[in-house]
């Protein structure tokens, strides 16, 4: 059994497909793009609601990114964060690529935002209480967390196909933190996406339990560690163009973590023969996402889906 085939085992039982039933509910005009509030199903009886960014000068084919947050306990937060209307500025990276001419779906992952359930809303303890919950009921059904989170990010790129002004050969997908963690495992999974980028996302889960740093749920894939690591994933993901950053002072990744990650990916990435579509940019700083980082990221994502 083949590495992908063993993680897919381990990952357990996916949703079933649904019909989209892809619906806008508002529309807000703004000076150079429109915001849509629109809702489908991921599930038979779950229905989400995204935010959908579409640049005012759109052409007839145009590129899209699937926007992911991040998690920083901020549980009230998803989707608001990543498109400017909520939450901190340095994180608005679903908006500033809108601004760049990309067509930006972005979601809220189950537990956040829109996605919580009103008997764990008392306070900010509950949240967690909440994210702990669906956790372990997926444990129990013989899936995690991550499975559903896959899923449900498929779906959304599902979304982004059934758009007409979506050209589907230029689809990536950028996140931080647990939205980084996200773009990764759905680059991954998903040979649809052109191209993911991942901010201060991955990094070794075996430095991560040397080093006793507590992750969010969707971190803990049942039996991972018998299979393989996260510089296993990221090698998979070869040869589509896949860029990482990370933060020497990130306290969450520890760095000789990352620099396994770093060194697996550019050897696999040389060994299919498109080392340059691997980039890792090494900053000076913590676990964050700040302009110069971002400008070229974004520079780097042109150059893939442009």
């Amino acid at each position: 059994m083949s590495f992908n085939e063993k993680v897919l085992e381990a990952l357990g039982p996916f949703p079933a497909r649904t019909a989209l039933n892809f619906e806008v509910i508002s529309s807000e005009e703004k000076q150079d793009y429109t915001l849509q509030m629109v809702e489908y199903f991921v599930e038979e009886n779950e229905k989400v609601t995204s935010a959908l960014l579409i640049p005012k000068k759109l052409k007839a084919n145009n590129p899209a990114i699937l926007a992911i947050h991040q998690h920083n306990g901020e549980w009230q937060w998803g989707k608001s964060e990543v498109i400017g209307t909520a939450g901190t500025a340095m994180y608005r990276y679903g908006l500033e690529l809108c601004l760049r001419g990309y067509v930006v779906l972005a979601p809220d992952l189950l537990c956040f935002e829109t996605r919580r359930n009103s008997e764990f809303l008392a306070s900010r303890d509950a949240f967690q209480a909440y994210e702990k919950f669906e956790f372990c009921k997926y444990i129990l059904a013989g899936s995690c967390l991550q499975t559903k989170y896959l899923h449900d990010l498929s779906v959304a790129v599902d979304v982004l196909e059934s758009l007409e002004f979506v050209d589907n050969d230029k689809i990536g997908v950028i996140g931080h933190s647990l939205g980084g963690q996200e773009a990764t495992w759905l680059s991954w999974y998903d040979q649809r996406i052109k191209a993911g980028v991942s901010s201060c996302g991955i990094g070794q889960v075996d430095t991560i339990i040397r080093d006793h740093i507590g992750h969010n749920f969707a971190l803990y894939v049942p039996n991972f560690q018998n299979i393989g690591e996260t510089s296993d994933i990221v090698a998979q993901i070869a040869p589509r163009p896949f860029l990482m950053t990370s933060g020497l002072k990130d306290g969450l990744f520890p760095a000789d973590g990352v620099e396994v990650i770093v060194r697996a990916a550019k050897d696999r990435y040389e060994e299919v023969g498109k080392p340059e579509n691997f980039k890792a940019i090494i900053f000076d700083d913590g676990h964050s996402f700040n302009d110069d980082v971002k400008a070229e990221v974004y520079d780097w994502l042109d150059e893939q889906l442009k």
